[in-house]
């Protein structure tokens, strides 16, 4: 597996990366009270299907989860930072949040990429559920802006280390929780790859340089108390264990020679 990924590479994993923002919010538009998680993520994945995709999250397993993953999206509620089951019974009440993280190989049947079926890319938005409070728009807004600061900052030559430092410099003096277990990744060959990403400053990924090519995964997870976590019985769904509400948000980005390029932005973040 190469971390630097070629041109024809890197068009591709662009063009599924529009397709993937495009689902995303559509999918965000359907969220609303009385809804239930397990209709947003059947609409995913035939989103997905009918672009020529394959959704990258359904039937994933690591050697620490069995059984596979079962949805199309991780459907994340509140309190629930990552990898939360999209279910019948978890219904959409007024004054939520709601954590939709999603994932696609793509182009499939191609001949390219892993099993000859593309390549792929991740993203993430979290999203309220009718009218919410104004600190739950805040802890949306922050955790929306730690995002497109790195978007902003990063360049070939920065460290991945100097990541998370965007992203803490910009959360902490607000007294926010910054998720330290967790972070962002390689994508583009496989659903995950190296490097792993804090999103807090961490000295030991000071010597990993970001190159031309390389295709990274940001997504910083901010939480409305501390950083601690726990994992649920279900084997996935991972929250805050003081139960503070969390956000989300998530891109694609392929450093060039220019910056970064955003694979997985949505219509409506388009200027």
């Amino acid at each position: 597996m190469s971390y630097i990924k070629t041109k024809e590479e890197r068009q591709l994993i662009l063009e599924g990366g529009k397709i993937l923002g495009e689902v995303l919010e559509k999918i965000s538009k359907l969220v609303k009270p009385g809804v239930s998680t397990w209709k947003i993520d059947i609409e995913a994945e035939r989103l997905i299907k009918e672009a020529g995709g394959r959704p990258s999250f359904k039937n994933y397993k690591t050697s620490k989860h069995d059984p596979p993953f079962p949805g199309a999206i991780c459907a994340s509620l509140n309190e629930e930072i990552v990898h939360g089951i999209p279910r019948k019974d978890r219904i959409f009440k007024e004054g939520d949040i709601f954590t939709m993280d999603i994932g696609m190989q793509y182009p499939i049947n191609s001949g390219l990429g892993k099993g000859g079926n593309g390549f792929f890319t991740d993203t993430a938005l979290t999203v309220a559920v009718g009218e919410i409070s104004e600190d739950k728009k805040q802890l949306l807004n922050v955790t929306k802006k730690s995002l497109e600061k790195v978007i902003e900052k990063i360049k070939a030559g920065d460290k991945v280390s100097d990541i998370g430092k965007i992203i803490e410099d910009y959360i902490k003096p607000m007294g926010y929780g910054i998720v330290r277990d967790l972070g962002g990744h390689g994508v583009g060959h496989d659903v995950h790859e190296e490097p792993f990403i804090p999103n807090y400053y961490n000295k030991n990924f000071d010597s990993w340089v970001l190159e031309v090519g390389n295709v990274i995964a940001i997504e910083p997870m901010i939480t409305m108390g501390n950083y601690n976590i726990e994992v649920s019985e279900d084997g996935w769904s991972i929250s805050t264990v003081d139960k503070s509400l969390s956000a989300h948000f998530e891109h694609t980005l392929i450093i060039t020679e220019d910056g970064v390029k955003v694979a997985t932005r949505r219509p409506n973040e388009i200027k």
